[in-house]
């Protein structure tokens, strides 16, 4: 036991060396959207998600990139910087379909049930993440997913305080909407790695795509 412990966290800390650049470089592109919007004096947040509106739907792919404030951004970028850690742990082509599950279905939620208001922010993603990383741990126990789940409980377990409303500028909603995201993740992800072509062709033929 004691060497599955040691063998996973010398995994995790190889893995952090070795995807530290990407995750880098994805922090660093939050950083430049603000910058950008900065520099537009803010205009950039009108593509952010506005609830039950079309011009809304734009924003459930724009809304994690942007952010009000130095404060929205660092608050986000901390725990973005661990969790893009530990969501890379099963490989970039796994991390991007996360990502994918996580980031359409929050936002697609904050459409349909958010409060007349525009919606941005990665808190969504960072709190789908959180709630993956957890329920993998449950669902898919191995000393490096139990290693994983525990530090993030521990170190990030204050985000469970987001799940309810603490403010009339923080989007809440957003934050369930990424927490039940992750949840459906662990389920979602591994059927579409595995049955990529069968998945995406019985989905378009759902949507008369094929």
């Amino acid at each position: 036991m004691f060497d599955k412990i040691t063998n996973a966290s010398a995994q995790l800390v190889f893995m952090m060396k070795e995807n530290f650049v990407l995750v880098m470089i994805m922090l660093g592109t939050l950083w430049a959207c603000y910058l950008l919007n900065l520099m537009t004096r803010g205009r950039l947040n009108n593509l952010g998600i506005h609830p039950r509106t079309f011009r809304g739907l734009f924003g459930v792919f724009f809304a994690p990139f942007l952010h009000g404030d130095v404060n929205h951004l660092l608050f986000n970028t901390i725990p973005l910087f661990f969790l893009l850690n530990f969501a890379l742990a099963q490989g970039v082509n796994y991390f991007i379909c996360l990502t994918l599950i996580i980031g359409i279905l929050s936002g697609f939620a904050i459409w349909l049930i958010g409060r007349r208001a525009i919606h941005i922010g990665a808190s969504a993603l960072s709190m789908g993440y959180w709630s993956y990383l957890l329920a993998n741990a449950y669902q898919h126990p191995s000393a490096f997913s139990v290693i994983i789940a525990l530090i993030t409980l521990y170190y990030l377990g204050g985000l469970v305080t987001n799940l309810f409303p603490s403010g009339p500028g923080v989007s809440w909603e957003g934050h369930v909407a990424g927490f039940a995201a992750g949840l459906f993740a662990v389920y979602l992800c591994p059927y579409i790695m595995s049955h990529p072509l069968v998945y995406f062709t019985s989905l378009a033929m759902k949507f008369n795509f094929a």
